[in-house]
């Protein structure tokens, strides 16, 4: 450990990724590692509140790229968290007339990308309005159960010693040539690296983001699942379309709408408050039904909201690559943007890559 400092690294951030980054920092030899949060536990937010979708590329006909990187991720990330995946679901990708993605083009980019892709079974077709949808495929797709994986990240974190705090708001203070002092709560830690996982506060933990960022509150309708939808993922897609897909984690299904699920966005410095003063539910489960009819009969429990950090570069494409920005004002200060879960393992691969020396060395 470096003169002067009390840990090794400090993450900030308790959500997937910070968690396993943390984790990542322990296994290549950092000692005292401390994660950071100021919710009561692990995988509160954003890592909770999203469609739980194990991404294999489908979801992204018009960002090649992404799709391709979640391709490669996703039979690695079955496998290295199946004990959190419900395998037993089937996922239909709709292609709706007035697509912005024919169905030929989509079977065309699902070829490319290397994705499983083909016909629907016709069992599936009494779900939709027959004149509203081009053509059904079934592909390989699953969700993940947030309260399985918060446990198991939970306890393999408490097997290598990793300090959590939770209940704290953690912020960077200063910095100088050896380490970086954060403030958590009425203490302060000092640690010669930290690293930034706040996802939709980015911006707001102490140091300069260059990258633009666009904060959006979002808005998931979770409804008890009627029975024809059972273990069943459906997106209906390429445009101002839906997804309505399990929600492992409460025993529920979640819908959301490209149109009606984001409500007000900030691209702001400041870090004004962006709260939701009413719920779009009515109008995604309305324009929703006419795709599904099934879907104007559901029985909705509640609506979750969560901020949603997207960049601004990425807008026009629906690209979600990950970002990893090294701080110039404070070199010490790495924050890290996964925004899908299967991101992680560009993540990982990053602080595994590299040779944690000292900036200055």
């Amino acid at each position: 450990m470096v003169t002067g400092v009390t840990s090794d690294a400090v993450v900030i951030g308790a959500g997937f990724y910070g968690c396993e980054i943390a984790l990542a920092l322990r296994e290549i030899g950092f000692g005292r590692v401390i994660v950071a949060d100021r919710e009561a536990g692990i995988l509160r937010r954003a890592s909770f509140v999203n469609q739980a979708r194990v991404h294999n590329g489908y979801h992204y006909p018009r960002s090649q790229p992404t799709a391709i990187r979640s391709h490669l991720n996703f039979d690695r990330f079955l496998q290295h968290y199946r004990h959190a995946i419900l395998f037993g679901m089937e996922s239909i990708y709709a292609i709706a007339r007035g697509s912005q993605v024919s169905a030929s083009q989509f079977e065309s980019f699902c070829r490319t990308v290397g994705a499983p892709c083909s016909i629907a079974p016709s069992r599936f077709r009494q779900l939709f309005a027959e004149e509203t949808i081009e053509e059904l495929f079934l592909t390989r797709e699953f969700v993940f159960d947030a309260a399985a994986l918060a446990h198991g990240l939970r306890r393999r974190m408490e097997d290598v010693g990793i300090d959590l705090r939770l209940g704290v708001e953690a912020s960077v203070i200063d910095h100088d040539a050896q380490a970086v002092s954060i403030c958590l709560d009425d203490t302060v830690e000092r640690a010669p690296w930290v690293f930034n996982c706040t996802y939709g506060d980015l911006p707001f933990a102490g140091v300069l983001i260059k990258v633009p960022i666009k904060r959006e509150l979002t808005e998931l309708v979770l409804f008890k699942s009627p029975n024809p939808l059972a273990n069943v993922g459906v997106t209906v897609m390429d445009g101002p379309f839906f997804s309505v897909m399990p929600f492992p984690a409460a025993g529920l299904h979640s819908l959301s709408h490209v149109r009606y699920t984001p409500h007000s966005a900030s691209t702001s410095a400041g870090k004004e408050k962006v709260v939701p003063t009413r719920s779009y539910r009515t109008a995604m489960i309305r324009d929703a039904s006419r795709y599904m009819p099934v879907l104007g009969k559901i029985e909705v429990v509640r609506s979750l909201f969560e901020i949603k950090a997207v960049l601004m570069r990425n807008e026009s494409d629906d690209g979600r690559p990950i970002l990893i920005e090294q701080s110039e004002e404070m070199p010490r200060v790495v924050s890290i943007l996964g925004s899908k879960i299967d991101n992680i393992f560009d993540a990982l691969h990053y602080i595994k890559g590299r040779s944690w020396t000292p900036p200055d060395a």
